[in-house]
């Protein structure tokens, strides 16, 4: 995955932490990526019932 320096430097200031020994925040990291995956998530349930006609995905286990 290619990632422009721009945004690179934007997400890599949300996610420094000085204090940390590897130099990010761990926990503002994981709610970062489990937000996203909320909203996407939340996006594909949205494409799932106009393309299903607003139906339950076929998919029971998601």
């Amino acid at each position: 995955m290619q990632i422009d320096d721009e945004r690179y430097r934007r997400i890599e200031a949300m996610i420094s932490s000085e204090e940390s020994p590897v130099g990010i925040d761990a926990r503002k990291t994981h709610v970062i990526i489990l937000a996203k995956l909320e909203e996407i998530e939340a996006r594909l349930a949205k494409l799932e019932r106009a393309t299903t006609g607003g139906g339950a995905p076929s998919d029971a286990s998601a």
